[in-house]
């Protein structure tokens, strides 16, 4: 008799539970107040452009309608592509001061550094075509511009020298064309496809050119970045100091002889290989024969480096992701 009376009590108690969650959602609800509901809970805003926009000071004319909607897609694709634009701040934090003064030692106007967002967002990729490293860097290409690139070491992959490497590109492009936004443009297709298409389409620059789609959107992804990041709570992003990724206190050992084995060369300097090849990601195998006796300067951190709570704490992050009137670090 009482299992029975259980049984049933059960049963309505589920009958309940199962009329109280679609409750939440009634198929019966008259659309109107649906659509009330659907209308009051969702709000997807297109964020405004800003009025002026320049690169390495040379002006982006917005009052043209096709110029002004392709900054727009790069715009609204930085904006909405959360996850990408917020690892974008978090690792600028760690690079950007290691990037800006070798910028500004060679000449290269600030702006340059957001072509290494673009490129891979401050991350070691591959790209489909075989460029490589953080400033994505074909073989070729790489080797021309003075980076050591075999199956022992892969300098595309040291943010020193491949930013050297780029500065040096921009140079040469820029002495070519007398223009900074041609000059990152031809950093996508090439100094030979940017000037041919100039010549061919007797363009007097950048948006004059009629391209391809991957460098036309390179250029406007280049100013969408640039926007975004200077003016982060504009576009909806609200970061706290502890949200970014501090740089890592290290100190510099050059090696100028053959390491025969890295992993015990990792122990000997009381660091793992994984470590090791985490600061120094140009090493590509487990040894170093340097038959040419080169110097190599290791990268390897400083005491407690490591640990995350010492980093948080002595390390503020960068003020130039504060440029927005409101102070980010007052957010909860």
């Amino acid at each position: 008799m009482k299992k029975g009376l259980f049984f049933s009590a059960g049963i309505v108690v589920g009958i309940l539970c199962m009329i109280s969650i679609f409750a939440v959602v009634d198929i019966n609800t008259p659309d109107q107040d649906y659509k009330t509901m659907f209308y009051r809970n969702t709000k997807v805003l297109a964020p405004e452009l800003p009025m002026t926009a320049d690169f390495s000071g040379e002006e982006v004319p917005l009052n043209l309608y096709y110029v002004r909607e392709a900054f727009d897609r790069e715009i609204m694709a930085s904006t909405f592509m959360h996850s990408s634009s917020i690892m974008m701040f978090k690792r600028a934090n760690r690079w950007f001061p290691v990037i800006e003064p070798i910028l500004k030692k060679n000449g290269i106007p600030d702006d340059f550094k957001f072509l290494v967002l673009a490129e891979s967002n401050l991350s070691n990729v591959v790209s489909p075509a075989g460029a490589e490293g953080y400033w994505q860097f074909m073989k070729v290409t790489g080797q021309k511009y003075g980076l050591e690139i075999n199956e022992f070491v892969d300098e595309r992959y040291n943010m020193q020298k491949a930013t050297e490497a780029a500065c040096t590109y921009f140079k040469d492009a820029y002495h070519t064309f007398k223009n900074y936004t041609v000059t990152a443009a031809s950093y996508n297709r090439g100094m030979d496809g940017v000037g041919k298409a100039i010549e061919k389409q007797y363009a007097h620059g950048f948006y004059d050119l009629f391209l391809n789609e991957e460098t036309s959107r390179y250029i406007y992804r280049i100013l969408a970045i640039k926007e975004v990041y200077n003016h982060p709570v504009r576009y909806g992003f609200y970061l706290r100091e502890r949200d970014f990724y501090p740089p890592i206190p290290t100190r510099n050992m050059t090696i100028d002889s053959a390491i025969t084995n890295l992993p015990t060369f990792a122990q000997k300097i009381s660091v793992s290989y994984r470590v090791l090849r985490e600061l120094n990601p140009w090493i590509q195998n487990y040894s170093l024969p340097n038959k040419s006796r080169k110097t190599y300067t290791f990268i390897v951190p400083m005491e407690g480096a490591l640990n995350t709570d010492m980093l948080l704490k002595k390390i503020p992050a960068s003020k130039t992701f504060f440029h927005d009137t409101l102070k980010l670090n007052e957010i909860n």
